[in-house]
């Protein structure tokens, strides 16, 4: 598929339901994303960090792109996470995702000692070449502890088959003064994760929004997507209020651990976080039903 249609849009990032010695539950990963596909979401974000990628073997996380690859069927564009410690087994991920029949990649320089520009460069030059697929990059410091430098992204971005970013939000809150940075700089399709800060994003002139809550409450998501690329802010504003509740459990408990739990309330998909994560106990969990109970109404409403 083309990478124009990947990368802009609403990227919808489900969670990986697995058991507890993190084999993937691949029924669990089909029920959620038939909901993905039906809605009409520009693509699926499979092995993200909602998606578990980093505690996942590289067998598991084959199983899981060979099934989402059936389950989805070429409805929609998969970004698949290829990121790990070492180049080569990047390099043999992203292998495994192309062969697997993935759209497109998604990298991040995953680190323990931490990485300089030059590295990062390089690892990312190892894994485009390795296969045909476009890649993006995936800019996470709050997990990589990594920033990437402006200088960087623009050389990254004269690699052919590198074609995106996927950004967090800006500290500093400058939306429109970054992205007309990026765009100066580069020529990627500019994207952003953080749900919180999306339709501001969206209304600020980013291609895509990389969504965590696009994985378990498409429509809704999807409703505001539409909104903020069509310019109406007063609609997007208004789906990013009805949030708000659910960016404050995000906030209070991370969202890997609200999606978690509402994967298994929403579509009956169990899945156990890979330890040393822990559930949400019994009140944080009220706490998070509460928020989520009238989105989950809106997102089965026929007007969305």
């Amino acid at each position: 598929m083309p990478a124009i249609s990947t990368f802009h849009g609403l990227s919808a990032f489900p969670p990986t339901p697995a058991d507890p010695d993190c084999r993937v539950d691949v029924e669990g990963l089909c029920r959620l994303l038939a909901p993905l596909c039906e809605s009409g979401v520009a693509s699926i974000g499979l092995l993200g960090s909602t998606g578990i990628y980093a505690y996942l073997t590289r067998e598991e996380r084959l199983r899981a792109v060979k099934a989402a690859v059936g389950c989805v069927n070429g409805r929609v564009p998969l970004l698949v996470g290829a990121g790990a410690l070492r180049t080569d087994h990047a390099v043999d991920l992203a292998r495994d995702a192309e062969a697997a029949g993935a759209d497109a990649l998604l990298l991040a320089p995953v680190s323990y000692t931490p990485l300089t520009q030059e590295e990062v460069y390089q690892h990312f030059l190892a894994v485009a070449k390795a296969t045909r697929l476009p890649l993006c990059i995936y800019n996470n410091p709050g997990t990589t502890h990594f920033i990437f430098s402006r200088e960087l992204l623009q050389r990254l971005s004269d690699v052919e088959t590198i074609k995106a970013v996927k950004m967090p939000l800006p500290a500093d809150g400058d939306l429109l003064g970054e992205l007309a940075t990026l765009r100066e700089k580069t020529d990627l399709a500019i994207g952003y994760s953080g749900d919180w800060g999306a339709a501001e994003a969206l209304l600020a002139g980013a291609d895509a929004w990389y969504s965590v809550i696009g994985g378990l409450l498409p429509r809704v998501a999807l409703a505001l997507t539409k909104a903020a690329i069509a310019g109406n802010g007063g609609e997007a504003r208004r789906l990013d209020d009805l949030l708000q509740p659910l960016w404050d459990v995000f906030k209070a408990y991370g969202s890997i651990r609200v999606v978690y739990m509402l994967a298994e309330h929403l579509l009956g998909v169990r899945s156990e976080l890979p330890r040393p994560l822990l559930p949400l106990g019994p009140a944080d969990r009220q706490r998070v039903l509460d928020a989520a109970r009238p989105l989950i109404a809106l997102e089965h409403q026929s007007l969305l």
